[in-house]
């Protein structure tokens, strides 16, 4: 297999950010409200120090072959040595737009969310990206993210900038060991709410769809350059989701691309969502209507295995039907569930969840369509840390051999996120902080006793 197209998602198409911008944002002014600060959408004059700050956004796209009567394509957004995640392009954005108002009014900025791993991750790398690429000092950006526990093996320790590590008393990774994971995006806002305007720094909760739409809008625009939708076969794009943010930056940029006369909406391509059985929220509510957990089918145990034949959108077959493949994806009843129906109503598309048996039993096909790219999947699935990318392909290959996807569609899987325990050094406990409240963090952040 030749080498595929390869771009940089945003130094290519660095100039195109204002208009994805305007095409979102109403007011793209800074918000100094401390509350509800944000620092602008303003981006920064390209210089050297910007392109190598920006350097790592680079995805690739690979062909996978034919599969029955659908061509397989891969997006991958998984490039970033520092993160093999997607969110490192949303990551970059944040931060350069937090340099552009540190640039612009000389006040620090401390960039705070909760995260079940990645987009902490990504935070942190572009933080440090930042400060070695002289864009700003320790002093003026800082970072806190707050995770669930159960997350702990999917952070990562040596984040190091030159002579100048990221100190964990100063860039604090805060561990929730609460009865419920996604209970640190409350945590992590009522924090905001509580102490924004006390810190000393404005307090930037970056947890926002729009933070995350703008970077990802380009991916459109990397298909239109290697692989339109113009005279090509019907397409839909798979993603194995939580809140399903990639695809929605995704459509927007394919509403730009419209705009512009670039692209026909009759061509816009379906999506397929991907989730697993811990959070099924997007695809129940888009088969059945609602996020209830009683809208699952009903498994019976039987040979070892939990099973149902009543809905080919779930899992034939699973350990537990109350499993978590990876915690990653831990959003009940998303915000974005509406607009994605709407999404694949007007377009075409679908939704699966897959189990882990599931993602085993398709392992072995799995690693050779990945064998001929740059990142092949590890022989031993028990090293993988990240399942999004095998999620995706698993659900792919299920909804093929069960025709939820008509015949002559070519699919397209963004590859959102894949690494192994090998990819990374292992995060220390002692480089973490155990929260149960907001005045946890307070004492660390504010340094109350």
């Amino acid at each position: 297999m030749s080498h595929p197209p390869t771009a940089n998602l945003i130094l290519d198409y660095y100039d195109r950010l204002p208009e994805v911008v305007a095409a979102r944002v109403h007011d793209p002014s800074p918000v100094t409200d401390p509350v509800a600060f944000s620092p602008g959408f303003r981006f920064p004059e390209l210089d050297d120090g910007l392109r190598e700050f920006f350097s790592v956004a680079t995805a690739c796209w690979w062909q996978l072959g034919e599969h029955d009567s659908h061509r397989l394509q891969l997006l991958d957004l998984t490039r970033a040595p520092g993160t093999r995640t997607t969110k490192t392009l949303a990551s970059l954005l944040i931060v350069a737009r937090a340099v552009e108002f540190i640039r612009q009014t000389g006040e620090p900025v401390l960039i705070f969310t909760p995260t079940s791993a990645n987009k902490g991750t990504a935070l942190r790398d572009a933080v440090q990206r930042a400060i070695r690429c002289g864009l700003v000092t320790p002093d003026q950006l800082r970072v806190a993210i707050v995770a669930p526990a159960s997350c702990l093996p999917k952070l990562r320790g040596g984040l190091s900038t030159g002579d100048v590590a990221l100190d964990p008393r100063r860039h604090p990774i805060f561990l929730y060991d609460g009865e419920s994971p996604e209970g640190v995006k409350a945590l992590a806002r009522e924090f905001a709410d509580r102490y924004a305007g006390k810190i000393g720094a404005h307090l930037w909760f970056s947890l926002e769809l729009r933070n995350y739409l703008v970077a990802d809008a380009a991916r459109a625009f990397f298909e239109h350059d290697v692989a339109p939708t113009v005279g090509a076969a019907p397409r839909w794009h798979a993603h194995a989701v939580s809140s399903a943010f990639g695809l929605l930056g995704y459509n927007l940029g394919r509403d730009v691309l419209e705009e512009r006369g670039m692209a026909e909406a009759a061509q816009r391509p379906g999506f397929l969502l991907v989730q697993h059985l811990d959070t099924p929220d997007m695809v129940l509510s888009l088969r059945r209507g609602g996020f209830d957990r009683s809208l699952l089918p009903t498994y019976r145990y039987g040979g070892g295995l939990y099973r149902q034949e009543a809905d080919p959108h779930f899992p034939a077959a699973t350990f537990d039907p109350d499993e978590v493949l990876d915690p990653t994806f831990y959003s009940h009843a998303p915000a974005t569930s509406p607009a994605m129906n709407e999404l694949i109503a007007r377009y075409g598309g679908d939704g699966v969840v897959v189990s882990l048996y599931e993602c085993l039993q398709r392992y072995p096909q799995i690693r050779e369509l990945l064998a001929a790219t740059d990142r092949p999947v590890p022989a031993d699935p028990r090293r993988l840390r990240e399942f999004s990318l095998v999620m995706a392909l698993t659900g792919v290959l299920n909804a093929v051999q069960r025709r939820l996807v008509p015949d002559g569609t070519d699919l397209v899987v963004h590859a959102s996120g894949s690494y192994t325990v090998d990819d990374y050094p292992p995060l220390a406990a002692a480089d973490t902080v155990p929260v149960r409240s907001v005045a946890d963090i307070a004492k660390v952040l504010l340094g109350t006793s």
